[in-house]
C-alpha cells in the first residue's frame, strides 16, 4: 500500500543533512520511505494532507521514561526533607519489596509508553526507577514491556536494567551503597537472556540491549561480565556514570580507580557504549578535549553522550557544554530520563542552556540539537535507516501542527515549533509506516482510563517512600504541597 502524507512544511534529508520542502510530500510503502519532495505524481493508495504541519522524522529518545512520574516531587527537596528518596538502610537488609504486583507494572509500562508515543517518540531505550522493586527489572518485566510495546508499534531497544548495589541513607543520614553480588549475577543472567530472547522474537521493533544501571551501584565483577557480554553478542551498552562527582569517590572506594579509568580497565569503552548525561565533565576546558583528556577519549572509542537538558536543568545543572562535546568529535543524541518525556521542550532549553554555558548567543543552535534527536541518536543506534526522511529510510514520521492561533506566526517552523510550541503540538506519528499516533490519540487506547489508573499507581508509588524512609515520614512531611491545604470551618459556606 502506498500512503502519501503531504504537509506546509517537510523536513527531508538530502544525504548528508536535513533540508526544508515547502508544500512537501513524504510517501511510503510498506514500512519505508519511498519520496520525499514536492512533485511526486506517482501512484497513490491512501492521500493524507495535514496542511499548516510540519512533517519531520519521528524523535529518538535514548534516555527514555518508562515509568509513572518521578519528577514532580523529587526535583522540589527541601532542606526538611533531607535523604527520603532512597532506601534506608534497615529496608535494604529487612523490608525490600516490590511496592506494585507484575500485573501493576505492565500498567506502569503502558501508562508510560502511551506517553513517549504522544510526545512524538518513535524509537526509544527506557529507563525507569528501581527504587519501587525488591531489587531491579527481570526478564519476565521486560518481556511483557516488549509485548507492550509490539501492540502500540513502537521501536524498542530493551533489556532489563541490573545492578549488584543501590544507594542507601544509613542510620545516620548519609549516602552509601550497600551491594548484594548474587542480585548482580542475576541480573546480567536475565539481560542475556533477554538478549536470547528479542533475537527469538526476531520483531523489526524489538531490538535487545544492555542496560546496567548507575555505575556506582556495578561491582567490578558485573562491569566486567558486562563488556564480555556485550563484546561477544555485539549488544549495545548504556550505563549512566559522569552524571555525579561523588561517583569517582564511590568507584575509588570499590576498585582502586576513577569513573574513566574504570571503563578502562574494565573493557567497558572498548563495546558500542552509550552514556547519559556526563556533565561532570567541563567541555569548554581545553584541558578536557586535548590528547588523552576525557572528551578526546570518549571521542575516540565512538562514544555517544545522551543529554537530558530538561531533567539537568530540573535538577539544577547543565552540560558544558553540547558545542564542546560535539566539537571534541564525541557523537551527541538526546534523551527525556523524566517526565515529561517532552524532546521538544528539552531542544528548547537545551539551546539555551548551551548559550549560557558558552557564553555567547550563537551556542546551541536548533539544528545541532534536533540532528543530535534524530541522526544522533540514530548513528548511537547503529541505524542509518533511523531519524532521517529519504527513501530507503524507515518510515518513523511525526507531524506536529502549526495552525493554532497560540503558536504565533511561523518564522521557520521548525524553529517556531520549539520556540513556541511543545511536544503537545505533535497529532499523528507513523512507525515502520503504521500509525500510531492518528489525531492526537492513542487507536485502541483508552486514554481517559489510562490516565485514571496512571494516577492510582502514582498515589500508590508516593505513598511507599515513607516506608523506606530512614526516618519513616509518611509522604505528606516528605513532599509538603507549594501551599497548605485551606482550613475550612465545618459547615462554612464555600464560595
Amino acid at each position: 500500500m502506498i500512503i502519501q502524507l503531504s504537509a506546509r512544511y517537510v523536513l527531508g534529508f538530502d544525504g548528508t543533512g536535513h533540508v526544508l520542502f515547502r508544500d512537501g510530500h513524504v510517501v511510503m510503502e510498506g514500512s519505508e520511505v519511498i519520496y520525499v519532495g514536492t512533485a511526486y505524481d506517482g501512484p497513490v493508495d491512501e492521500h493524507r494532507d495535514f496542511g499548516q504541519s510540519l512533517i519531520a522524522p519521528g524523535l529518538i529518545d535514548l534516555d527514555a521514561l518508562t515509568d509513572i512520574d518521578h519528577m514532580i516531587f523529587d526535583s522540589w527537596p527541601t532542606d526538611e526533607t533531607g535523604p527520603g528518596m532512597q532506601w534506608s538502610e534497615d529496608y535494604f537488609l529487612n523490608r525490600r519489596r516490590d511496592v506494585f504486583t507484575p500485573e501493576q507494572r505492565q500498567n506502569v509500562r503502558k501508562f508510560a509508553l502511551a506517553q513517549l508515543a504522544l510526545h512524538g517518540v518513535t524509537s526509544y531505550m527506557p529507563i525507569a526507577s528501581e527504587i519501587h522493586s525488591s531489587w531491579a527489572e527481570t526478564f519476565e518485566e521486560l518481556q511483557g514491556m516488549a509485548q507492550t510495546s509490539i501492540g502500540l508499534g513502537l521501536r524498542g531497544f530493551l533489556g532489563p536494567a541490573y545492578r549488584s548495589g543501590i544507594n542507601v541513607t544509613d542510620n545516620s543520614g548519609h549516602r552509601v551503597i550497600l551491594f548484594d553480588e548474587e542480585e548482580g549475577r542475576k541480573g546480567l543472567a536475565d539481560a542475556e537472556r533477554f538478549l536470547d530472547y528479542a533475537e527469538e522474537l526476531n520483531h523489526p521493533l524489538i531490538t535487545g540491549v544492555l542496560l546496567p544501571c548507575r555505575i556506582e551501584t556495578l561491582s567490578d565483577e558485573l562491569m566486567r561480565g558486562t563488556a564480555a557480554l556485550a563484546r561477544d553478542r555485539d549488544a549495545l551498552v548504556r550505563l549512566h556514570c559522569l552524571q555525579q562527582p561523588n561517583e569517582d569517590g564511590f568507584l575509588l572506594k570499590l576498585t582502586g580507580r576513577t569513573v574513566l579509568e574504570q571503563l578502562v580497565d574494565t573493557g567497558l569503552l572498548e563495546t558500542r557504549l552509550l552514556i547519559p548525561h556526563g556533565v561532570v565533565i567541563d567541555g569548554t576546558d581545553p584541558a578536557s578535549r586535548a590528547e588523552g583528556g576525557p572528551l578526546d577519549l570518549l571521542a575516540r572509542h565512538d562514544v555517544s553522550i545522551i543529554h537530558c537538558p530538561l531533567t539537568s536543568f530540573h535538577y539544577s545543572g547543565m552540560l558544558s557544554s553540547f558545542d564542546a562535546f560535539a566539537a571534541a568529535g564525541v557523537n551527541m543524541c538526546l534523551g527525556t530520563d523524566s517526565f515529561p518525556p517532552d524532546l521538544v521542550k528539552g531542544i528548547d532549553v537545551g539551546t539555551h542552556l548551551a548559550r549560557i554555558a558558552e557564553g555567547r548567543r550563537d551556542a546551541g543552535k536548533v539544528s545541532d540539537f534536533f540532528d543530535a534527536a534524530t541522526l544522533g541518536g540514530a548513528k548511537a543506534l547503529g541505524r542509518e535507516d533511523l531519524g532521517r526522511l529519504c527513501p530507503g529510510a524507515q518510515a518513523d514520521i511525526m507531524v506536529a501542527s502549526l495552525g493554532d492561533f497560540r503558536d504565533g506566526a511561523v518564522e521557520d517552523p521548525l524553529r517556531t515549533l520549539i520556540l513556541n510550541g511543545s511536544a503537545r503540538n505533535i497529532t499523528d506519528t507513523y512507525v515502520a509506516g503504521r500509525p500510531v499516533v492518528v489525531d492526537g490519540g492513542l487507536p485502541g487506547l483508552d486514554l481517559d482510563e489510562l490516565r485514571a489508573e496512571g494516577q492510582r499507581l502514582f498515589d500508590q508509588m508516593v505513598a511507599a517512600y515513607g516506608e523506606r524512609d530512614y526516618r519513616r515520614r509518611d509522604a505528606s512531611e516528605l513532599f509538603p504541597p507549594v501551599y497548605a491545604a485551606a482550613e475550612v470551618p465545618a459547615g462554612a459556606a464555600r464560595s
